[in-house]
């Protein structure tokens, strides 16, 4: 048996051990995994751009800052990045910058783009030290990127007809149809929407239609763009030329593709979700919206096809809460003038299903939104908290797996809407009452009314689903 000093001994020396493992684990792990790695960043006393701020630019920023890229400027060089720090410091000190609305410290999905503090270290004290270049050995490569496309190479580019928008501050509605043919009818595995103006197209929701060679002689026939607050719904298949030879319907896909601003199309693995597309297609925009604009701006956007190595073997489904979905807003969504209100929407599932992506979706008043799920056992399951909502960046967020959600779960989601004049983006100066209806004068929900969804994209739940990875790289 060891003597009490003895014990002691063993205490001080294995606290020592402990403590030398602390210091000296960091520096081995970085010799491991790299300086790039977030949770072992450390910052540097000297801060250049070659060494230290181009590697954080390239993983956070160049996908948009780039030239045809969908930000208003380049940050893919010395030059560019020099002319902006000052901007740049600004928008990464406000969180305006990189654009990732949901909360990491809730949950975390595919893609996720924010800064670390060391990250944000790292940029600020570039700018506080003169923004200096640095050793050009060490200067990494610019990512490279195609120019018509998020996702990679598409195999089929299909460009709407460009339309002339208006600047008269004033929302438009359209409907359109963009026909194309491919050599054989195949399966395709996702569907991209590519705005040609981006933050000029509010919302697009689109239909495929696939066409029998026996029914249709020439898809491009009929004009492509059709007024939606002006035409009615059967004079615009009519003028657009949707249905067959014959007068009969062809098959639609709903909503095969939808869009909002800032969102990058999902792409998932082989075998889950897709569609079969016919030699003879068209895609059909139902409803387009462009926001309003103080000058005239020409949109040219288009669709990216991307093919299927093999038949999809699960189709994905979809379920929208909320505004003109399947469960109701408590209170009824009218926001009174001056006023800061919370809202809520509640749904039992029916049966076990596994979650993919999910999709919150507000106007101009929305100022935070947090959904959960809440299990028999009374488990509370975290989807999505927003802390800061932005009507500009509006993703489709993807969870690194699948979330299984069982039977008599409740899916909920609360969300609060900032009627004030605090709101920088209130669109009425004094603030007025808002709703989903404000002005009563039809379907069309304009940018100045409000909406309050969650749109969910699952599969019928099998066995395993928690554990399967919706990374399409791996």
């Amino acid at each position: 048996m060891a003597k009490p000093v003895e014990k002691k001994r063993i205490v001080v020396l294995l606290l020592v051990s402990f403590l030398l493992t602390l210091l000296l684990f960091g520096p081995i792990k970085r010799a491991i995994l790299g300086d790039n790695s977030k949770d072992v960043e450390v910052i540097p006393t000297q801060v250049f751009y070659a060494n230290h701020v181009a590697p954080i630019l390239n993983d956070h920023c160049v996908t948009c800052h780039r030239a045809n890229g969908t930000a208003p400027f380049a940050l893919t060089s010395y030059e560019y990045a020099f002319r902006k720090k000052t901007t740049i410091r600004k928008v990464v000190e406000k969180g305006i910058m990189p654009p990732w609305p949901a909360d990491p410290t809730y949950s975390h999905f595919l893609g996720e783009n924010f800064l670390s503090d060391d990250e944000k270290q790292i940029l600020y004290k570039w700018v506080d030290q003169g923004a200096r270049y640095g050793d050009s050995a060490k200067l990494p490569e610019v990512p490279t990127f195609n120019k018509l496309s998020n996702l990679g190479k598409p195999d089929v580019t299909v460009y709407m007809d460009s339309v002339l928008i208006e600047g008269n501050n004033r929302d438009k509605f359209y409907v359109v149809k963009s026909p194309f043919e491919i050599p054989n009818d195949t399966f395709i595995r996702a569907i991209e929407f590519v705005p040609g103006k981006h933050q000029l197209v509010h919302h697009l929701n689109a239909d495929l239609i696939l066409y029998r060679e026996d029914l249709k002689q020439n898809v491009f026939d009929g004009i492509r763009f059709v007024d939606e607050e002006t035409v009615p719904t059967e004079l615009a298949h009519e003028n657009l030329k949707i249905l067959n030879d014959d007068g009969s319907q062809p098959y639609f896909y709903h909503s095969a593709i939808n869009y909002l601003p800032g969102v990058i199309g999902t792409i998932y693995p082989e075998g889950i979700g897709g569609y079969r597309v016919n030699k003879k297609s068209a895609f059909y925009a139902r409803d387009i919206h462009y926001a309003p604009i103080q000058k005239d701006l020409w949109d040219h956007s288009h669709y990216n096809i991307f093919y299927s190595k093999t038949p999809p073997t699960r189709l994905t489904k979809e379920m929208m809460l909320g505004t003109n979905g399947m469960s109701t807003i408590h209170p009824q969504l009218v926001i009174p003038p001056d006023t800061i209100m919370m809202f809520s929407t509640r749904y039992r599932i029916p049966s076990d299903m596994s979650v993919l992506t999910i999709n919150p979706h507000m106007h101009l008043l929305g100022q935070k939104l947090k959904a959960y799920a809440i299990s028999l056992e009374n488990d509370t399951i975290p989807l999505i908290r927003i802390n800061r909502w932005d009507f500009r960046w509006q993703y489709f967020y993807t969870f690194p797996k699948m979330v299984k959600l069982s039977a008599g779960t409740t899916i909920v989601v609360e969300a609060t809407f900032d009627n004030t004049s605090d709101n920088k983006n209130n669109p009425y100066n004094p603030p007025r009452q808002v709703s989903e209806r404000y002005d009563g004068d039809g379907a069309l929900m304009r940018t100045t009314d409000e909406m309050f969804q969650f749109i969910i994209t699952y599969l019928d739940y099998q066995e395993g689903d928690e554990t399967t990875s919706l990374d399409p790289t791996r």
